[in-house]
């Protein structure tokens, strides 16, 4: 299990991407995120893809690893697919079974979504295994710095991101030796309707659960010995730089931008 989880994990480089400051890489991926709503031809989608190969290329992980985090969402991706493909109206009708049809306009809509779903994931991908989970937790910390301002707790906010994304593969192992153990007592987890497949997890909850409590307990336990008294007067072992680099990361993201709405504009 531990080598088809995506989510948390982060892979040591020494490429372009993962020299960019985290605060870099955080922002334009939410900014990618946000500007691909501007794209609505396939030349605009083309350039994100463009964008999207070239990031993964520079940063030198190999394509298995982003195959791997689109796996999971695979089912969702298909079925918002589908229902843009039946219940999308407009341009030439190749199919029609009541309201269900397939028209010019819901095959290209279907595309477009599928694109925008598989772009998404391959740059939140990339943020993930080229940042490790403190850089990101340190560059939330310091981009949502100004809310300080309003009371709003940044560093308990930060810190528990960073704990979520630090904590999620161990608890995926933690699932799969209690999944081998109940293998051994003849449980069969792949067998059976969608129902008996869910109640054949149900016995994997009480476990876990147990298990994550007493690891937050221990979490607990260790940081109040190590004198943990939350934000304020801390010092910082990691400093965040921004370099040249960084600055032409934002502007790349800005003439992407333009791109976009040049291509909205035209096509």
């Amino acid at each position: 299990m531990m080598d088809k989880l995506i989510l948390g994990r982060f892979i040591p480089g020494n490429s372009l991407i993962h020299r960019l400051d985290p605060r870099t890489k955080l922002i334009s991926t939410f900014y990618f995120i946000l500007i691909i709503f501007l794209a609505n031809n396939w030349q605009s989608y083309a350039l994100l893809t463009l964008v999207s190969l070239l990031a993964i290329a520079i940063s030198k992980i190999p394509w298995g690893f982003f195959l791997k985090g689109l796996r999971p969402m695979i089912v969702l991706i298909l079925f918002t697919v589908a229902l843009q493909v039946l219940f999308t109206s407009g341009g030439q009708v190749f199919f029609r079974l009541g309201p269900i049809s397939i028209t010019q306009f819901g095959l290209i809509n279907g595309a477009f979504i599928f694109v925008r779903f598989v772009l998404i994931i391959f740059i939140s991908t990339l943020l993930t295994l080229t940042t490790s989970p403190l850089s990101l937790s340190d560059a939330l910390e310091n981009i949502l710095r100004p809310l300080r301002v309003v009371k709003f707790p940044v560093h308990e906010l930060s810190l528990m991101l960073s704990i979520a994304l630090r904590f999620v593969p161990t608890l995926m192992d933690e699932t799969e030796k209690i999944m081998n153990a109940q293998r051994a007592r003849g449980v069969d987890f792949g067998e059976g309707s969608l129902i008996q497949k869910m109640k054949a997890i149900v016995p994997l909850l009480i476990p876990l659960f147990v298990s994550s409590f007493k690891r937050a307990d221990d979490l607990a336990d260790a940081m109040e010995a190590r004198g943990y008294q939350g934000g304020d007067g801390r010092t910082r072992y990691r400093k965040l730089h921004w370099e040249m680099i960084d600055t032409f990361t934002i502007l790349t993201m800005l003439i992407l931008t333009g791109g976009l709405i040049l291509f909205r504009t035209i096509f």
